[in-house]
């Protein structure tokens, strides 16, 4: 498969790749992402020679380091939808069904856009009396067939990508409510604690929920750590708790040593 390069290297440069990392290439700017443990797999090799290889490509600046992972270089634009369905589905599942047990019933809710909040959306299935807000039509073509479950949808403009509903309207409908529990995803995670997305009407958004939301819960797969985005959400010391699937990077200790906010691992 012919590989991409950015305008400053010379197809010279893919010289220097074997051919395992030429299709690792080729893969990640095709899917967006790749774990280290699904290459090392893939490729039938240790997970110490893909951190090597994954360092040679980000060293020529052809893809970027993420804990965990490997990922495009591109802070402007987030992978495809159907691509964050199925990437770390295993993770989020985990992360949902942790999120899941610490939603009692009878309980209000928000729940915003990404992949991890519809796949917490699934595991409240067993809840009793919830009420949720949310600006996600998965989530809420999810949630409207449990019983005993009130669904609020927010106006706004319609995402076709995913679904989300964003911009004014949908966060002056957030704004009339202050629920038990806001339950939101992210794009990214600076070292320094700050929250990124890519879409700067989803900010606002989430923001809002942020605001209006007595406890707030962030679901984040490790992939999302140091992974670059382009419109700053907030901070860390604005959630309550992170739930996420491994334990944060070492660089990141510093940054939970001053916040209070907690850290639960599915």
């Amino acid at each position: 498969m012919p590989t991409t390069l950015p305008p400053s290297y010379s197809q010279t440069s893919t010289q220097t790749l074997n051919l395992r990392q030429q299709e690792m290439l080729a893969n990640v700017q095709r899917e967006g992402f790749a774990s280290v443990e699904q290459l090392a797999a893939q490729y039938r090799v240790t997970q110490q020679t893909i951190r090597r290889d994954i360092n040679l490509l980000a060293d020529m600046n052809l893809l970027r380091r993420f804990h965990g992972g490997v990922g495009l270089t591109s802070s402007a634009e987030n992978m495809a939808y159907n691509t964050r369905q199925t990437l770390l589905s295993e993770e989020k599942r985990r992360i949902a069904a942790l999120v899941a047990r610490h939603i009692p019933d009878q309980a209000t809710l928000f729940i915003n856009l990404g992949t991890t909040t519809e796949e917490i959306a699934r595991a409240l299935c067993h809840h009793r009396n919830l009420r949720v807000i949310t600006n996600n039509m998965n989530v809420a073509s999810i949630m409207s067939n449990y019983q005993d479950i009130e669904v609020i949808v927010t106006g706004g403009v319609v995402r076709p990508r995913d679904g989300g509903l964003t911009g004014e309207a949908a966060v002056d409908v957030i704004n009339q409510f202050q629920v038990d529990f806001g339950i939101i995803g992210i794009s990214g995670i600076e070292m320094d604690g700050t929250l990124r997305e890519f879409d700067y009407r989803e900010v606002r958004v989430s923001e809002a929920i942020i605001k209006h939301s007595r406890t707030v819960f962030l679901a984040a797969d490790h992939s999302k750590f140091d992974r670059p985005a382009l419109v700053k959400l907030g901070h860390l010391s604005q959630i309550d708790v992170l739930f996420t699937d491994k334990d944060v990077p070492e660089q990141m200790h510093a940054t939970f040593d001053k916040i209070k906010t907690k850290i639960m691992l599915a």
